[in-house]
């Protein structure tokens, strides 16, 4: 828990440690504690200052690989296309749809193992399910690979149905107090990491699972919270000690993983953003932010989220229009744009596309790669939030050679009278010249020049004149000299 309080005299004080709600530890002799660390910075470029500070710290000291860390490849999910009837020549199917836009990574979501036909039943069973998959996951491995793309699944290790062979021959290994009910949240009950047994079975389940198949990646979700918190073989006193312990096991988990299998690669997902720490960035290369997919909000959720943590991890998905989350209809390019901004993901249903989205995805895939080591290790310049009362919302990502820009300016509505003001790019280089194309290859709008020098961006600026609704615009800048 941080907390950051103002005294009489205007001082300001900042704690951070263990939160003591319901905890408490007493050191045996000779034992040792150690706190979580706790990180601070300063800047006096105000708030857009001390995040660049930040990012450029995490990828650097925090992310694993540091500055030689992969860029995230374009990542296809199977979820909203197939939920849980997942089937090996339905995935085949879609597998060939992804890579004809450009995906680089496949990913098979929610439904591949144990007796998984919905959430009631499953969890905790991870081996391939034989019905789904008959020869196992081998010859989709090898399809997805002669395809040109590396292959995922979605394991949620931390959880079980109650409906499992895993919960039937251990029911003792949840969280759990004796004599209260076990309250399910999503059909799940949380296992009990802290116990050495719980962390040593799901170790080795997914050490086998990824040493049997061709696995690059796994989505490790996690998706409910805490209930009957319980410990009952340990002492009384040593019950709450259960909340560490169980955080030790799981990097545990996490970095022996790594270690066996140098070459994997973990996104952390927890309900939406539920566990989103420099703990867990450490430990696995990317993180899903939320399960709001929907374009215009994850442009708020984008610009809280990178205020603390760098656009290198954050994964953005284009998904199926009308949003699930909020019934809002939005254009392709529209979903494109707002996903573009950060590690791009696709998870719409591909097997309801026509002819003119997967050309529309093809473009846009492709100019993305063009622009990805400037959006995910440049500097970010929120230069206009989404929030409040701006209809606009204007993020500028700046190379670290300063070589190449690329803004994007969103459009929430307009009005009939609406002139928008000039969008001053910042951290170019004044003394280069720029020149400036639309990112899709349309003409740039009248008055918008060729080129200019990085003051005439920064100062005279550029109008993108969008009308309407959810409509955006990227422009790139290449230096010439």
């Amino acid at each position: 828990r941080i907390s950051v309080a103002s005294d009489n005299l205007g001082r300001v004080r900042i704690a951070g440690g263990y939160n003591p709600y319901d905890f408490s530890w007493t050191l045996k002799p000779g034992e040792t504690l150690d706190t979580p660390v706790f990180y601070a910075g300063y800047s006096g470029e105000g708030l857009g200052g001390a995040s660049r500070t930040f990012h450029q710290f995490e990828v650097a000291h925090i992310l694993p690989h540091g500055t030689k860390a992969r860029l995230r490849p374009v990542l296809y999910n199977s979820w909203e296309a197939t939920a849980f009837d997942v089937t090996e020549a339905g995935q085949m199917a879609l597998a060939e749809k992804a890579a004809k836009i450009g995906v680089e990574r496949f990913v098979v979501d929610d439904g591949w193992f144990g007796a998984r036909n919905s959430d009631k039943a499953g969890l905790g069973d991870w081996t391939v399910n034989p019905t789904k998959f008959p020869n196992g996951l081998k010859p989709l491995i090898d399809q997805v690979k002669g395809l040109g793309m590396d292959f995922g699944l979605w394991v949620e290790p931390e959880m079980v149905n109650v409906d499992s062979d895993l919960y039937r021959a251990h029911p003792d290994w949840v969280l759990n107090f004796p004599g209260r009910p076990r309250t399910e949240g999503r059909n799940q009950l949380v296992l009990n990491l802290a116990r050495t047994e719980v962390r040593d079975h799901l170790l080795s389940v997914l050490d086998k699972l990824v040493s049997e198949n061709d696995i690059a990646f796994l989505k490790w979700d996690y998706n409910r919270n805490w209930t009957e918190a319980g410990w009952p073989e340990q002492p009384v006193a040593d019950q709450q000690r259960v909340y560490v312990e169980y955080v030790r096991n799981l990097y545990y988990i996490l970095s022996e993983l790594r270690r066996r299998h140098p070459k994997l690669e973990i996104e952390a997902c927890s309900g939406g953003g539920g566990r989103v720490d420099l703990g867990i960035i450490g430990l696995t290369d990317e993180v899903w932010p939320s399960d709001n997919t929907d374009p215009a909000d994850r442009l708020t959720i984008q610009d809280g989220f990178t205020r603390a943590y760098p656009v290198a991890v954050m994964m953005a998905w284009v998904t199926d229009s009308p949003n699930w989350a909020n019934t809002r209809v939005t254009s392709l390019d529209y979903r494109f744009l707002s996903s573009m901004q950060g590690g791009l993901g696709i998870g719409a249903n591909l097997d309801k596309w026509g002819d003119a989205d997967f050309a529309t995805a093809r473009k846009w895939v492709a100019a993305y790669k063009t622009i990805r080591e400037t959006v995910q290790r440049g500097a970010l310049y929120r230069l206009e939030s989404p929030t409040g009362d701006n209809a606009t919302a204007a993020t500028l990502y700046v190379g670290q050679d300063k070589r190449q820009a690329v803004l994007f300016q969103m459009l929430h509505s307009s009005m009939w009278r609406d002139n928008p003001a000039a969008i001053h790019a910042q951290g170019l280089d004044p003394a280069r010249v720029y020149a400036v194309r639309m990112l899709d290859g349309s003409a740039r709008p009248a008055g918008v020049p060729a080129q200019a020098s990085g003051a005439y961006w920064m100062n005279r600026g550029l109008r993108a004149p969008l009308k309407g609704d959810y409509v955006g615009a990227a422009f790139v800048f290449e230096a010439t000299n």
